[in-house]
């Protein structure tokens, strides 16, 4: 899959450019293509989105949609490159300051322009400890100067190392060097948002009338876990090049609805498809069959606050059990691939050393898993018993089963499987209400660091609330490296502290199938973050 590769080794190597100045170009329409008069496209969500604050949003159903209303200072290519969004360009001579300058072109969706003090506002917004964001563990990633100690109140907001130079001006001053700054501006949470709006609205991110946005698409109508519509933003800067005048999302928390939709002609692109039509689906549609490679590890995060899985013992057991080439070939059928180390295998500069039961046959593995419980003090009188808590999706719900099976004929184990709908599994999650949990994590930025930053102690998505001095201390060192061999070293020492304790048990990497209607076009089919914009889609004649 070298293709890979090359998407990510161009995005790399364009971050660690001291000097970077760009500008913008649009994405054409290859040569021939007619559009359809209507250009309505309907795109179906994994759940019904928890919120649309930029600033909030924690998962994938609501980050889909936020990259259609809101536009960070960079964005995507359809390949995943970095390419200019409200910043036209930027520059940094020592990887500490970074200076973007802003589109004057930028505007708001009521007509005000984009400015430098809207980024400080929103950014100053996500880090203050009023605000309680979900996303403050990522922001302290960026390194922002003072972050931290702003998140945690101690402090002031005006101390967060980001500034309005002039009104098309934003400069960053970070506490230590991070070359791959400029991709981490993507994130939703960095994204700008409208002050006066906030200040003066009630419902600023649900009631279509008061929301006001910088993306290409505008709130048109939310009815809640029925579908979100979007229109066309006539003042969004690349309006021009943005041939779609509607989108509507529905979220489907089962996929054979989404895929009963799709028959029907009402859905043009599905969020997933369901494990066990994989096979039928790709000969039935081969035309719109599409198997996209994502930056995303699936895994089950143990609870080590609390037994059974406070012992490492236990938790290494469960993870041997789990068959995961049967995972990939025989359930998920969509090119899966079986994962052993938390850090999907073609993040961008890294190769992680394999943990040693990887090499293990499947026998070695269970023998090791019996012998590892029974040390635990589990046996045919006492077997271990445990809730698996997922969130609603058939995907989810046959990989439980089918685990739940693994481990039941090897370890004697009796698994309470637990469905819940998204806004519930979110509560159950932040609230550490479960014995283990299914959960995915898609890389914000194409660097080791996004995945193993994760499972430092306190970071609020560290599910499986794990903690080890000694992992947090080589994280730590290792995003203050500046020596790149060195920090890659020191990522693998983290995945080998993971091995050892096993906090969560990877399962695979993914291969994100979905049916993407032939009349689509511009999907992006190489970009390994899975960052699907709807401003470079279009309706084909």
């Amino acid at each position: 899959m070298d293709f890979k590769k090359h998407s990510m080794a161009l995005l790399i190597s364009s971050l660690l450019t001291p000097f970077i100045a760009l500008t913008a170009a649009a994405e054409t329409l290859p040569a021939g293509v007619t559009l359809a008069k209507d250009q309505h496209l309907v795109r179906a969500n994994d759940a019904e989105a928890a919120t649309l604050d930029p600033a909030k949003a924690e998962g994938m159903p609501e980050m889909h949609i936020l990259r259609d209303l809101f536009e960070g200072l960079v964005i995507q290519d359809r390949d995943g490159n970095i390419k200019p969004g409200v910043a036209e360009s930027w520059e940094t001579k020592d990887n500490k300051t970074f200076v973007f300058h802003l589109r004057k072109d930028a505007k708001w969706s009521n007509g005000d322009p984009v400015t430098a003090n809207d980024f400080v506002y929103a950014i100053r917004r996500a880090v203050d400890p009023k605000l309680a964001s979900p996303n403050v563990w990522y922001l302290k990633l960026t390194k922002i100067k003072n972050v931290a100690d702003v998140a945690q109140g101690n402090k002031p907001i005006e101390d967060l190392g980001v500034s309005a130079v002039d009104k098309y001006t934003v400069k960053f001053e970070l506490d230590s060097k991070v070359p791959y700054f400029v991709a981490m501006t993507g994130h939703t949470s960095m994204m700008p948002v409208h002050k006066a709006t906030l200040e003066n609205s009630d419902k600023p991110w649900s009631d279509p009338k008061q929301f006001v946005g910088n993306g290409a698409f505008v709130l048109d109508k939310w009815v809640v876990n029925e579908r979100i519509e979007l229109k066309k933003n006539p003042q969004y800067w690349d309006s021009s090049n943005t041939h779609l005048t509607q989108v509507t999302y529905i979220p489907f928390e089962n996929q054979n609805a989404s895929i009963n939709r799709y028959a029907a002609g009402e859905v043009d692109i599905t969020s997933d498809v369901p494990t066990s039509l994989a096979p039928q689906l790709k000969e039935k549609y081969k035309n719109a069959y599409t198997a996209v490679p994502l930056l995303c590890t699936y895994y089950y995060a143990f609870n080590t606050t609390r037994p059974p899985f406070n012992d490492a013992r236990v938790r290494k057991a469960v993870s041997y059990s789990i068959m995961r080439d049967v995972i990939t070939n025989g359930v998920t059928q969509v090119g899966n691939l079986p994962a052993y180390t938390f850090v999907h295998k073609y993040t961008s500069g890294f190769e992680a050393t394999q943990p040693a039961y990887s090499k293990w046959t499947q026998k070695e593995r269970d023998q090791k898993a019996q012998e590892l419980l029974k040390e635990a003090g589990y046996d045919a009188a006492n077997p271990l018993s445990f809730q698996l808590l997922y969130n609603t999706s058939e995907s989810n719900k046959s990989i439980a089963v089918a685990i739940a099976s693994m481990l039941k004929g090897n370890l004697g184990a009796n698994v309470d499987l637990e469905n819940q709908e998204w806004k519930s599994y979110l509560v159950s999650r932040r609230q550490g209400d479960f014995d283990v949990m299914r959960a995915s994590w898609c890389g914000d930025y194409n660097e080791a660091s996004t995945f193993l930053s994760l499972l430092r102690s306190g970071t609020s998505g560290n599910f499986a609330r794990y903690s080890n001095e000694k992992y947090d201390s080589v994280m730590n060192n290792a995003l203050s490296a500046t020596n790149e061999q060195a920090r890659q070293g020191l990522y693998d020492q983290a995945e080998q502290f993971l091995a050892e304790d096993m906090p969560i048990a990877p399962i695979y990497y993914y291969m994100q199938a979905r049916l993407v209607r032939p009349s689509v076009g511009g999907f992006a089919k190489n970009n390994v973050e899975g960052r699907i914009y709807s401003k470079d889609l279009y309706i084909k004649e």
